[in-house]
């Protein structure tokens, strides 16, 4: 893959992991300041988890975004496109689906049978 068409795969990817941020950030005001208005209170348990769950999200998007900037530094150093742990070449269509991969279709499988 040339390096144009990476920086802007990596840069769109960028734009929609921040604005997925944003996104959940605005919602978590938006809980936040209705928590003080009095009225039915249903479920107080209700509100934790959705808060869990947020910053469950909150901290998948914020690795998200640490891949991306470790796929950009990568693309500076001439490296980009290549698997992090073997040096072997990561697939134009791997790429294209998740420009910020790191590894082989394989080696991620691999990976993640050992998380298992």
């Amino acid at each position: 893959m040339d390096d144009d068409k990476a920086r802007q795969l990596l840069a769109a990817e960028r734009e929609e992991v921040e604005g997925l941020l944003r996104q959940l950030t605005d919602q978590d005001d938006e809980v936040t300041q209705g928590d003080d208005e009095p009225g039915d209170s249903v479920d107080r348990a209700q509100p934790l988890e959705v808060e869990g769950r947020d910053d469950a999200l909150e901290a998948d998007l914020r690795e998200k975004l640490d891949a991306i900037a470790r796929a950009e530094e990568r693309l500076a150093q001439g490296t980009y496109g290549r698997s992090v742990l073997s040096g072997d070449p990561i697939p134009d269509a791997r790429l294209e689906a998740q420009p910020a991969a790191e590894l082989t279709v394989e080696e991620a499988e691999k990976q993640a049978q050992r998380r298992s």
